[in-house]
C-alpha cells in the first residue's frame, strides 16, 4: 500500500514537472508569436527582439558568473576539508604505527628473554646429563684392575 502511494507521488511529481515544462515552453512560443503579430514596424520589432536577446544573454552571463564563483567556493571548501581529513588520517596512522612499534618492542623483549631462558635451561640440562653419565658410567678396564 505504501509503495503504491509513493509511486503515485512520484508520478504526480514527474507529471507536475512535465506540465510546468510544457507551460513554460508554450509561454515562450506564445510570447514570440505575440511579438511577431504585434502592430509594430519591423524595425521596432527587431529592436525589441534584440533587447530581449541581450537581456537574456546578460542574465545568463550573470548566472554563469555566480555559478562559477559558487563552484570556486565549493571547490575551495572541498579542498580544505580534504586537507583536514588527510592530516587527521596521517596523525592517526602515525599514532597507530607508534603503538605497533611499542607492542613489537615489548613482544620482542619477551621473546628474547624466553630464548635466553631456553638456552640456559638447555645448557644446565646438558651439564647435568654430562655429570650424571660420568658418575653412572661403567668402570673402565683400569678401574676394574684397581678394584681387584
Amino acid at each position: 500500500m505504501q509503495n503504491q502511494s509513493q509511486g503515485r507521488r512520484r508520478e504526480s511529481g514527474s507529471s507536475a514537472s512535465t506540465r510546468l515544462t510544457y507551460l513554460l515552453i508554450g509561454g515562450g512560443i506564445g510570447a514570440v508569436i505575440a511579438l511577431l503579430f504585434a502592430p509594430k514596424s519591423g524595425q521596432e520589432l527587431r529592436g525589441d527582439l534584440a533587447d530581449v536577446t541581450r537581456k537574456g544573454i546578460d542574465r545568463t552571463r550573470e548566472t554563469a558568473t555566480q555559478v562559477g564563483a559558487r563552484a570556486g567556493e565549493l571547490a575551495g571548501t572541498a579542498r580544505e576539508r580534504a586537507s583536514e581529513l588527510y592530516s587527521t588520517a596521517s596523525e592517526k596512522a602515525g599514532e597507530l604505527a607508534g603503538t605497533a612499534r611499542e607492542v613489537a618492542a615489548r613482544r620482542g623483549g619477551h621473546l628474547t628473554a624466553a630464548i635466553e631462558a631456553g638456552k640456559q635451561a638447555y645448557a644446565e640440562e646438558k651439564r647435568r646429563t654430562t655429570l650424571s653419565s660420568a658418575t653412572n658410567a661403567a668402570p673402565t678396564w683400569y678401574e676394574r684392575e684397581k678394584e681387584s
